[in-house]
Formats: structure tokens, C-alpha cells, sequence
């Protein structure tokens, strides 16, 4: 599917299902929230990186208009709906401050795979045990989609990019199975370091050979 959207690029990945507070203080993003919550009108977020906006953004809805201040400007809440790619930028809509995209929406997907998931949750809890991390989420394991760790996973801006352009839940699974499998073993390795820097200085009783 292929329409035309309000965009609004913020320097954040938004994951499908996550809601997110923002702060909206400058005059076209306060025009683009007010009409979008007023006419009930979703709105497109695409990341921007090292100043470049990505082709990738998700689909969000104002939840909520927590506060309005004496200056116009708000907190909101909004919620991630679905991803979408950039077919084109309209950078200049009639009587509007701010831009518009005409958008594409990936195909329904699979739901990915349980088991897969059970390794992503147990390797995602080992490095949070490893970093001395609680965390708990507010659905049950089998509830969990990839989207609903990835914030939580240690990824960079970057990664969860390229994790929001991922089309299939288990091509997502996969990507932040191998995510966590390599940041384990960097964690763990820097733990050894660190245990090797501590004993130097000590005495140390070295093995001897009965020769």
C-alpha cells in the first residue's frame, strides 16, 4: 500500500507498539501535532543520522496531549503503528509548515519463530546478568516481538535502523540473535580483561616442576 503522509524527522527510532513521550516546541511540528490529533490523522517519524534522514521511519498516532504550555508547546504521547519507506519527500505542502512523504508499507508478515525467540530472550537476560541489569517487560515471553527487546538489546542508532528496515519477524530475530551472541562475548572477554589488569602488582606463587 502507498499513501501520502505527514512527517516529523526526530533524531529516535520508533518501533512499531512502542509508545514514546515526546516534547514539541517548534512552531511547524506544534501545527503537524495539533491537526494530526485533532483530525485523528497518523503521522510518519523517519530517524535522522549524522544529519541525513533515513529512507525507513515508522507510522505513529498521538495518544495523548499531556501538556500545553503558556508558549504553545506540548508533551505528547505517541504510539508506533507500522514501519514504512520513503518513496518521496514533499518538502513543501500549501498552508503548511512542515513536509510530507509519499510512503509504502511492508506486506503483512509471518510472526516469526518461538523458539527463535526463546534463544533471543535467554541470550537477551544473560547479557543483562552479565551487566548487572533487571529488566522486566510487561507482557509474557510468548506475547514478545522483536520490536519489543529491541531498545533494550544495546543496539546503536544505526542497528535499530537497519532492524525497523527488516520486513519479516524473523529475519529480526535472527539479526538480534547475532546482536547479542557478539556483544556476550565482547562483555565477557572484557570481564577477563579486567580480572587480568586487577592482578597485576600482586604477588603472584608461581607452579614449579619437580625436576
Amino acid at each position: 500500500m502507498t499513501n501520502f503522509i505527514h512527517i516529523f524527522p526526530l533524531t529516535i527510532v520508533v518501533f512499531p507498539g512502542e509508545d514514546v513521550n515526546l516534547h514539541i516546541f517548534e512552531p511547524r511540528y506544534k501545527q503537524l501535532i495539533k491537526e494530526c490529533f485533532s483530525d485523528a490523522k497518523p503521522f510518519g517519524i523517519p530517524p535522522v543520522i549524522k544529519e541525513r534522514m533515513g529512507e525507513i521511519g515508522t507510522k505513529v498516532k498521538v495518544q495523548e496531549i499531556v501538556k500545553v504550555y503558556d508558549t504553545g508547546e506540548m508533551d505528547i504521547r505517541v504510539r508506533g503503528l507500522t514501519a514504512f519507506r520513503i518513496l518521496e519527500v514533499i518538502k513543501r505542502i500549501p498552508e503548511k509548515l512542515y513536509s510530507g512523504a509519499i510512503v509504502n508499507y511492508p506486506e503483512a508478515d509471518d510472526g516469526g519463530s518461538l523458539k527463535l525467540m526463546k534463544d533471543v530472550l535467554t541470550s537477551l537476560r544473560e547479557m543483562h546478568s552479565l551487566l548487572k541489569i533487571n529488566k522486566r517487560f510487561k507482557q509474557e515471553d510468548h506475547h514478545l516481538t522483536s520490536f519489543d527487546i529491541a531498545h533494550h538489546a544495546g543496539l546503536s542508532l544505526e542497528q535499530e535502523l537497519e532492524l525497523l528496515g527488516l520486513t519479516r519477524e524473523l529475519h529480526r530475530q535472527e539479526y538480534l540473535k547475532r546482536h547479542l551472541r557478539s556483544l556476550i562475548s565482547t562483555i565477557k572477554e572484557t570481564e577477563a580483561l579486567k580480572e587480568r589488569v586487577k592482578l597485576n602488582g600482586h604477588f603472584k606463587q608461581p607452579g614449579s616442576l619437580d625436576l
